[in-house]
């Protein structure tokens, strides 16, 4: 991180570890541009520039694979809506993207960043050293607990409004089992995933199956991603649904497209018709 004292220049008050730059020259910690092109995926390069090195493949393959499992959830996704709406409104295709970013918050877009805060919280609680199924089931609870006592009622990255089981939440596990039986990952916060789905099983006497976001989280968990990171990276993963479906609504040719088709009218609530006084 760069100093943030005796900042007496233009250079140090603008100071980076990221990219170094002379004319003639572009290196992103350290790496020349012309050697990257070429030889590292774009999951590579969001690792490189975000963590300050270059992942192992496995590690890159996880990565990557979180990353497409989130591009896009549909029009239904308000993001996604917005990013449509916004461009029949004649506006360019990237004020249409940050239309969809600006959607991107606690409630939609933010549960990643929660989750991976759970799991390390949850992490947190077993201490070092390896993980007994015991140890686990009493981090899970006592976190569960301290959720409840805080009036969170909703966990983030279990359960879907529209998936009974979120199809790509298995895909994404099995790939990290996987990743941990190579040495890749620990594998620790896969097991502490799979203990939560557990424990809201027993409590609400249903499945709670992980959804998007706690699976994502698993992998961003694993990888070591700081909980503010993971926010970023989803929302870089969305941002290519929210690209297509802006240029897809591009060729439609509408207009000031609204959230509801225009032969329907809104519900309205308030006071019924009534005059002003004196007309």
């Amino acid at each position: 991180m760069p100093a943030t004292h005796n900042l007496t220049t233009p250079q140090d008050w603008w100071s980076t570890a990221i990219i170094d730059m002379k004319p003639g020259m572009i290196r992103y910690r350290g790496y020349a541009i012309e050697d990257l092109i070429g030889r590292v995926s774009f999951a590579e390069m969001v690792y490189l520039m975000t963590r300050g090195e270059l992942p192992d493949p496995a590690a890159a393959k996880l990565l990557e694979a979180a990353l497409v499992a989130a591009v896009d959830h549909g029009p239904q996704a308000p993001s996604i809506a917005a990013a449509r709406m916004a461009i029949t409104c004649g506006v360019g295709i990237n004020n249409a993207m940050a239309s969809a970013i600006n959607m991107l918050g606690d409630v939609h877009g933010g549960a990643g960043e929660q989750c991976v805060t759970l799991y390390n919280a949850i992490d947190a609680r077993m201490g070092s050293g390896p993980v007994s199924e015991a140890r686990l089931a009493q981090a899970v609870s006592a976190e569960m607990k301290a959720l409840a006592e805080a009036g969170i009622r909703h966990v983030p990255g279990f359960g879907h409004r529209f998936h009974p089981r979120d199809p790509r939440a298995p895909r994404l596990l099995e790939l990290v089992e996987a990743a941990a039986v190579g040495g890749a990952v620990s594998g620790r916060f896969a097991a502490i995933g799979r203990a939560l789905e557990a424990q809201l099983a027993a409590e609400k006497g249903r499945p709670v199956p992980m959804n998007i976001d706690g699976a994502t989280g698993v992998v961003f968990a694993e990888l070591g991603f700081a909980p503010a990171l993971c926010r970023g990276l989803f929302v870089l993963s969305r941002s290519v649904g929210a690209l297509a479906h802006a240029f897809e609504e591009m060729q439609s040719g509408e207009r000031n497209k609204g959230p509801i088709p225009r032969h329907l009218i809104w519900t309205y609530t308030g006071p019924p018709a009534r005059k002003l006084a004196g007309t």
